[in-house]
């Protein structure tokens, strides 16, 4: 029976949840940094919030650790690269408080719009400012939202009921979505010179760090006002006081801080801030919606192999687990191949599903193809974001398909266009299980891939061979085994060969230097 750890607070409906779903569930939140690292090795699953940071310590004494699940959006909390290596899934909840959060950043406006928290303030107090408290009106004023996913969009919506015209920015935002949701599609600078109230909602990387600072202020209209209910430390906090005090920010209303819990902060104490200790998942609603997510997925995947809202695998469901696995392995193979040899900035990729592997879904398959590829060029890209990263770089992408495949029984063909012409992989699966590349730049080569390989591009004729074997002989290396694709009658050839050891950079170059050798790549998979 699969064992999870719950090591922060979470509504108790989560522990029901695991354990109707077979799994044995132990409670324990408030557990020091030390107790939880003494015990993470008992446990299959990790179920966490905000408190519980799991580190690449922690992962590397969980080791049986299978998934990590996050009652919540942001998985700061968690080093997700470090899981990735340890092959552990991490997932989060990312609809759960998305209502609660986006309503948190509208109160907000609201309390900025009419000062509501100072009227407050100064009404318990006895007095009856009514003229120092002059407000605006939301109606007709121009939304700027940074972030248009989930929240930002829910945001938006709500301020189209306000009736505020809503400008965009969002690098992942299509035209046609734009115009669903009744939004301007905008730049950034575009969106800072005509927003009246500016909205943030994008998770803090290192695109995101320091977004709102001295120079993007400058560029935001005269009395604009800002609300932060994403993440603390997009906004940084000592520029933005300048601007509230110059007058160029009328006002600020902040959930977030760059240093949490916020006991003391620049801002604290400033008469045109509206401040509130991170409080914009923090609804009744949004705490059971969370937990319970996270136990149902948890659950899931520890005992059906399903994959929902993972932030380092595709997603798949229980009935096709067990037979997508091996495609999706077969997938990550062309993806790292085609990936490595790819030498230019990538304009197309097309994938043509052949056979029988058309009878499953694709999606998690082509995913996996497209994070594996992009990944040789590009950091931070995973199966959730891959198709998304490619979208955004103009990645074009087509996918066909084929009930029948001539010589195999499935067949997964994929081809890069780039500014240095077209490269091609093709796979296939060895008794329905084992992945083979079985295709390389339109020759027939038959070959597993291994930790350590060579490609090479090469003139097909008399000696290459040879001089390759002997000189990888004379630095130590031994092969495994040589897989050579040719076209028949033709002087282009190109090899597949599995070296014991990883080639060192001298070596490399020295095989580049055979006269017969065109291109030579260094591979690890």
């Amino acid at each position: 029976m699969p064992k999870v750890l719950i090591s922060d607070k979470l509504d108790p409906l989560a522990v029901k949840i695991f354990e109707d779903n077979g799994v044995d569930v132990d409670f324990k939140p408030g557990l020091s940094v030390e107790e939880q690292l003494e015990i993470i090795d008992q446990y299959d699953g990790l179920a966490i919030r905000s408190s519980t940071v799991v580190t690449s310590e922690m992962i590397a004494k969980a080791k049986n650790l299978k998934v990590v699940g996050r009652a919540g959006i942001g998985v700061d909390n968690v080093d997700i690269p470090a899981a990735t290596e340890a092959g552990i899934c991490v997932m989060n909840t990312p609809f759960g408080n998305s209502i609660t959060t986006a309503e948190h950043a509208i109160a907000m406006m609201f309390a900025l719009a009419r000062q509501i928290p100072q009227a407050n303030e100064s009404t318990h107090a006895g007095k009856w400012e009514k003229k120092r408290f002059m407000g605006t009106e939301l109606y007709s004023k121009t939304l700027g939202v940074i972030g248009c996913g989930n929240i930002g969009g829910i945001v938006a919506d709500r301020a189209l009921g306000l009736k505020m015209k809503v400008v965009a920015y969002d690098p992942f935002l299509t035209d046609e979505r734009a115009a669903k949701m009744g939004v301007e599609k905008v730049d950034l600078d575009t969106l800072f010179a005509r927003a009246d109230f500016i909205t943030i909602h994008v998770p803090k990387n290192d695109k995101t760090s320091g977004l709102i600072n001295k120079d993007t202020l400058s560029k935001m209209k005269d009395g604009v006002r800002i609300i932060n209910c994403a993440r603390g430390g997009i906004i940084v906090e000592a520029d933005l006081k300048d601007a509230l005090d110059s007058g160029k920010v009328a006002g600020a209303a902040l959930d977030v801080f760059e240093v949490e819990p916020a006991k003391d902060n620049v801002l604290f104490g400033h008469e045109n801030v509206v401040c509130t200790p991170h409080l914009g998942a923090s609804t009744t609603e949004a705490q059971v919606n969370v937990a319970l997510q996270v136990a149902e997925q948890i659950s899931d995947y520890l005992v059906n192999g399903a994959v929902t809202n993972a932030l380092n695998m595709p997603s798949i469901s229980a009935e096709d687990a067990p037979k997508l696995k091996p495609y999706v392995a077969l997938g990550a193979q062309i993806g790292d191949l085609l990936g490595q040899i790819q030498d230019s900035a990538i304009s197309s990729v097309e994938i043509e599903y052949s056979g029988t592997i058309t009878e499953v879904n694709t999606d998690p398959i082509t995913a996996t193809i497209m994070a594996h590829l992009l990944s040789a060029q590009l950091s931070n890209v995973n199966m959730v974001n891959a198709m998304q990263v490619a979208q955004a770089r103009g990645i074009d992408l087509k996918k066909s398909y084929s009930g029948s495949s001539e010589d195999h029984r499935s067949l997964v063909n994929v081809t890069v266009t780039g500014e240095r012409g077209k490269r091609n992989v093709a796979g296939t699966l060895f008794t329905g299980k084992e992945p083979r590349i079985v295709n390389v730049e339109g020759m027939p080569v038959e070959a597993a891939l291994t930790a350590n390989m060579l490609y090479i591009q090469n003139d097909d004729k008399p000696g290459f061979i040879g001089r390759l074997g002997t000189l990888l002989g004379e630095q130590g290396q031994n092969i495994s085994d040589f897989r050579l694709g040719r076209v028949a009658g033709g002087d282009h050839a190109v090899a597949l060969v599995s070296l014991d050891g990883a080639v060192s950079d001298s070596t490399l170059k020295q095989i580049n230097d055979i006269e017969l050798v065109k291109k030579a790549v260094r591979l690890s998979f």
